[in-house]
C-alpha cells in the first residue's frame, strides 16, 4: 500500500532575498487551486523565522496577506509543520537585504538553550498567527534539512508535542555542515529514532518519514535547472571554499535524486513513481509513505503537479498526510 505525502517549504530564498507576495503567496495559491481540483491536500512547512522577522522589521507588506492564507490553509485542513531556518533570528536589516546569522546555520549545533529558546519562539509565533493559544504542529522540517547532531533538538520538538520529522535524504551528504545521510539507505520507508536521525530506535519518541530518494548516477543530477537553483538563494560568503566543499560532496558514482517536483522533469516524476507502483505490487503487504518536498520559491510546474495528482488517482494510491500516516503506522 502506498501513500503519498505532498509538503510544501514555503519560504523566500534562505538568504533573505525575494519578495512574500512573489515567492510565497502566489505559488501557494496556485498550488492549491490545483489540490483543490483533486480534493487533495498537501503539508505546508511554515518557514516561522523570516515570516516573524519580515514582520517585526516592516519589510514586506505582503505578510498580512501570508497570515491568512496560512490561516485559511488550517481552516480547510492543510496540515501545517514546523520548519526554522534559524539563521534570521539574529539577523539585520540594512540598507534595503538582510544581513543573516549565519554562524546559527544549523539549529542543531547550537547550545541547549538556544535551542529550546528558538523551538518556543517559533512554536508561540506559529501560534499568534494562528490565533490559536494551543496549536502544536504535528510534524517537523530542519533549515536546510540539517537534521545533526540529532539528540539536543530531536529531544525539544518530542518534548513540546511534535510527532514526526522529514529532514533526511537518504544518501544525503553535506562535508561542510558535516551531514552524513548515508547511514539511513539501510532503514525501510519510516523508523523510530531517538538519539540519531539515521538509526532506527523503536522506542524513539519521534517518527521519521524521511523525503523520497532514489541513488542515481551522479550524471543525472547537473542539469542546468538543477545547478541554477543550487546557486540562486545561497549565501555569497566564502564561495570558492563553499564551491571546493560542496564539489566534494558528488564526488561519488551514485547520489540521491530526492522526489522534488520543483526540479524535476515529468519524466523523471513518472519514473520514480512506477517504480515505486511495481514493488508495491510485489509486496502489497507492506506500507509505503512517500514524501514529496516542493518549495514556493522554486519554478514548480504546476501542469506536473497536476499531473502527477490524475496518476496517482488512476493507479489508486491517496495522497496523505503526516497525521494520517503517523496513527497508521
Amino acid at each position: 500500500m502506498i501513500g503519498c505525502v505532498f509538503t510544501l517549504d514555503y519560504e523566500i530564498y534562505g538568504n533573505g532575498e525575494g519578495s512574500l507576495k512573489e515567492l510565497v503567496y502566489e505559488p501557494a495559491a496556485r498550488l492549491k487551486a490545483v489540490f483543490d481540483k483533486w480534493n487533495a491536500r498537501f503539508v505546508a512547512f511554515i518557514e516561522i523565522a523570516e515570516l516573524e522577522m519580515i514582520e517585526s522589521r516592516g519589510t514586506d507588506q505582503a505578510i498580512d496577506l501570508i497570515k491568512r492564507q496560512i490561516r485559511d490553509f488550517y481552516r480547510e485542513g492543510f496540515e501545517l509543520g514546523l520548519h526554522i531556518h534559524p539563521w534570521w533570528y539574529k539577523g539585520r536589516y540594512e540598507d534595503g537585504r538582510w544581513l543573516l546569522e549565519y554562524n546559527e546555520y544549523n539549529l542543531c549545533t547550537l547550545p541547549k538553550e538556544r535551542i529550546n529558546q528558538i523551538v518556543d519562539r517559533s512554536i508561540n509565533y506559529f501560534r499568534k498567527v494562528l490565533e490559536t493559544i494551543d496549536f502544536t504542529p504535528i510534524c517537523f522540517r530542519a533549515g536546510h534539512l540539517l537534521f545533526q547532531p540529532t539528540r539536543t533538538l530531536s529531544a525539544a520538538i518530542a518534548e513540546r508535542g511534535i510527532k514526526v520529522d522529514s529532514s533526511v535524504y537518504k544518501g544525503g551528504l553535506w562535508h561542510q555542515q558535516k551531514l552524513d545521510y548515508r547511514p539511513a539507505l539501510k532503514n525501510g520507508y519510516y523508523w523510530r529514532f531517538s538519539d540519531d536521525v539515521n538509526i532506527s530506535d523503536p522506542r524513539g519518541a519521534l517518527l521519521e518519514l524521511p523525503i523520497y530518494t532514489q541513488m542515481v548516477p551522479i550524471w543525472k543530477m547537473f542539469t542546468s535547472k538543477r545547478i541554477g537553483l543550487q546557486q540562486r538563494g545561497s549565501s555569497s560568503a566564502q564561495p570558492g571554499k563553499k564551491m571546493l566543499s560542496r564539489l566534494m560532496d558528488f564526488l561519488r558514482f551514485r547520489y540521491p535524486l530526492k522526489f522534488d517536483l520543483g526540479q524535476m522533469t515529468l519524466e523523471e516524476i513518472t519514473r520514480i513513481m512506477d517504480k515505486v507502483i511495481r514493488e508495491d505490487r510485489e509486496s502489497p503487504a507492506s506500507f509505503r509513505p512517500i514524501v514529496v518536498i516542493m518549495h514556493t520559491k522554486d519554478p514548480i510546474d504546476y501542469e506536473s503537479v497536476d499531473y502527477l495528482l490524475s496518476y496517482l488517482e488512476r493507479k489508486g494510491v491517496k495522497a496523505t498526510c503526516f497525521s494520517e500516516v503517523y496513527h497508521k503506522v
